[in-house]
């Protein structure tokens, strides 16, 4: 064999040995599901990135029987960090679609990130199933078919808390992110709020350290208003704004209360300082009643020695609401049977059910209005429910104009 004749031979073995590796990695894909995580796993909003990770993992796991298989396929999950920046989040999409060929998307955690990953999943006719980016606009006049989301949405949150805030007499000064969710938050606010009356709105940026004089510009427009005073806060990311708050004494030197929605438990620590706050939340472990929760607060306790927080049961929501619709499609990804199986699903969750409205897609779900109690056996403020609020008690418009 001469020199030209061996080296075309190890090119021609080079060869088919490569297109052995990508028919076997094609028929093994024909065997897989495969779904790419898009979040923060670092920047302001790694914490709740962390948390919706290891809920979308345990739920995998609950909702497959522990074999991570539907229908014979592997469940495989490509995990990739927005940073929390748009256009870092559009083009991981873009990535997860066109070359690590996923089926479908989950994520992101910031409703910006969320905005600019819309018009991708549209491009690429692939779903993107929003958790926990909360902006009304994600499943409003920014929406597109391929788009659901398991994550609540500014005006579930809105109308939730207005069960709370909204009576004759109260008055209410709004701080919030200066962001989609920020705005978005306030809008729906606006919109729920009937009786009492929002006399000013103040937006920090994301990262903010101090509140100072955001705080005092709030106090200034409440402090001589008649009737019983709010400042209502719609905060996302670290720092938060309760410890100035605390500080800052408003309720003692002017009669200003704090009314906010959940949190995480670290950000909830703040709230011992405010017993007797009512607001509404989205979760807190110690309030749903279910058998998914009781597995989900279990096995998280077992994995971390500690309760699953805000973000993991949205995790763990999103992974249920997937292996539903796949146990339902026999394992199919097609994504128009995929969209088709969806519109209208329901699903069992943390939260108890939760269904995917047909109109928008978004998942119609239980809120709960709740009453701070300092208990000295927990570090954070204790979320004692008031009542469950039921997806029929809220009347959540359809913002996507379909």
């Amino acid at each position: 064999m001469t020199h030209t004749t061996r080296r075309l031979a190890v090119i021609a073995l080079a060869c088919s040995a490569a297109l052995g590796t990508t028919l076997g990695q094609a028929q093994a894909n024909k065997n897989e599901i495969r779904i790419a995580h898009i979040h923060s796993k670092t920047g302001p909003l790694e914490a709740y990135a962390k948390q919706t990770q290891a809920g979308l993992m345990m739920g995998l796991a609950y909702a497959t029987g522990g074999t991570m298989t539907v229908a014979g396929k592997k469940i495989v999950v490509i995990e990739k960090d927005d940073q929390g920046k748009p256009d870092v989040g559009k083009s991981l999409l873009a990535a997860a679609y066109a070359d690590d060929k996923v089926d479908l998307a989950i994520g992101p955690t910031a409703s910006p990130v969320a905005l600019a990953m819309l018009p991708v999943a549209e491009e690429y006719r692939k779903i993107l199933l929003v958790e926990p980016a909360v902006a009304d606009s994600i499943t409003g006049d920014k929406w597109n078919k391929y788009i659901f989301r398991t994550g609540r949405n500014s005006s579930q949150d809105a109308a939730a808390n207005a069960v709370a805030l909204d009576q004759p007499g109260n008055v209410i000064a709004m701080l919030a992110n200066d962001n989609a969710f920020g705005r978005d938050g306030v809008k729906a606010a606006k919109d729920f709020t009937k009786k009492a009356k929002i006399v000013h709105e103040e937006y920090l940026p994301v990262g903010t350290t101090d509140f100072t004089a955001g705080l005092l510009r709030i106090v200034d427009k409440l402090k001589d208003q008649p009737g019983t005073k709010y400042i209502s806060v719609g905060w996302s990311g670290a720092p938060t704004p309760f410890g100035k708050i605390a500080e800052m004494e408003l309720e003692k030197r002017y009669g200003i209360k704090l009314a906010t929605g959940g949190n995480i438990l670290p950000a909830m620590v703040a709230y011992k300082n405010f017993p007797g706050m009512e607001g509404a939340l989205y979760y807190y472990f110690g309030i749903p009643k279910n058998p998914v929760n009781d597995a989900m607060v279990a096995e998280h306790y077992k994995q971390f020695k500690a309760p699953p927080d805000f973000f993991t049961a949205g995790g763990f929501s999103a992974a249920m609401a997937v292996v539903t619709a796949l146990k339902k499609t026999n394992g199919d990804t097609n994504t128009n049977k995929l969209i088709q199986t969806m519109e209208g699903m329901s699903f069992e969750t943390p939260k108890g059910t939760m269904t995917f409205r047909k109109e928008d897609h978004q998942a119609m779900q239980s809120m709960y209005h709740f009453k701070i109690k300092a208990d000295p056996a927990f570090a954070w403020g204790v979320p004692e429910l008031v009542r469950e609020i039921k997806p029929s008690d809220l009347d959540i418009p359809i913002r996507n104009k379909r």
